[in-house]
C-alpha cells in the first residue's frame, strides 16, 4: 500500500509538471489558489512547485499568479462568513469539524484576529477557515486584505523565489528525496487541519 501511494504520488507529480508547460497553467494555477482560499481542501503549493520547478524562470510570475487566485478567494471566504454562513459557510466549518468550537474559536479571533489570520495565510492551518471566520466576525474588510496579502505573498514568493534561486538544484533534491517530501507534504497538511481542529 505504501508503495502504491508513492507511485501514485510520483504519477500525480509528473502529469503536474507536464500540465505546468501548458499555456493554461498559470490560470489553472489562478483558479486553484482561489478555491483552496474558500472551499477547496488542497493547498496551491502542489502546482506551484510544479510549475517553478518545470521553468525556474517562471518562478516569480507563478508565485504572483497563485497569491493573486489566494487573495480573490481569501475575498470570496470573506463574503461566504459575512452573508452566507447558513448557505455555504456552516457546511465548509463542519467538514472541518468545528462546529462545536466555533464560539471559541470566535473568542480567540476577538482576541487574536490579526496574528490567527497572518498564521493562515502563511503557515500550513487552512486558510479558509480564517477566511471565512473574518466575515462571519466581520472583520474590517481592508485590514483582512492587508494581512492576507502580506501572508499569502510571503509563503507563495519564497516558494517561488527558493526555486528561482536554486533552480536546477531544488528539481535534482525535490527528485531524490520524492518520497521523503511527500510524507512531510502529507504531515504537514495533516498538521494544519489539527491545529484548527483540536487547539483552536
Amino acid at each position: 500500500m505504501v508503495k502504491a501511494f508513492f507511485r501514485w504520488m510520483r504519477s500525480l507529480k509528473a502529469w503536474m509538471e507536464s500540465f505546468a508547460e501548458k499555456p493554461s497553467a498559470m490560470y489553472a494555477l489562478f483558479f486553484l489558489a482561489l478555491a483552496e482560499s474558500s472551499v477547496f481542501p488542497i493547498p496551491p503549493d502542489v502546482l506551484l512547485i510544479a510549475i517553478a520547478v518545470s521553468r525556474p524562470d517562471k518562478a516569480l510570475q507563478a508565485a504572483l499568479w497563485c497569491t493573486l487566485g489566494s487573495l480573490v478567494g481569501g475575498v470570496i471566504g470573506y463574503l461566504i462568513g459575512f452573508g452566507l454562513m447558513d448557505v455555504v459557510g456552516n457546511p465548509v466549518i463542519a467538514m472541518y469539524g468545528l462546529e462545536s468550537k466555533w464560539e471559541e474559536f470566535q473568542a480567540m479571533y476577538d482576541e487574536y484576529g490579526n496574528l490567527l489570520l497572518l498564521g493562515a495565510a502563511f503557515t500550513p492551518i487552512p486558510y479558509k477557515v480564517a477566511t471565512i471566520a473574518s466575515g462571519a466576525f466581520e472583520m474590517p474588510i481592508l485590514p483582512f486584505i492587508l494581512i492576507s496579502t502580506i501572508g499569502r505573498a510571503g509563503r507563495f514568493f519564497l516558494v517561488g523565489g527558493l526555486i528561482r534561486i536554486f533552480g536546477a538544484q531544488i528539481k535534482v533534491f525535490i527528485d531524490k528525496y520524492f518520497d521523503i517530501l511527500s510524507i512531510v507534504f502529507i504531515v504537514l497538511l495533516v498538521l494544519g487541519f489539527y491545529v484548527v481542529k483540536v487547539l483552536l
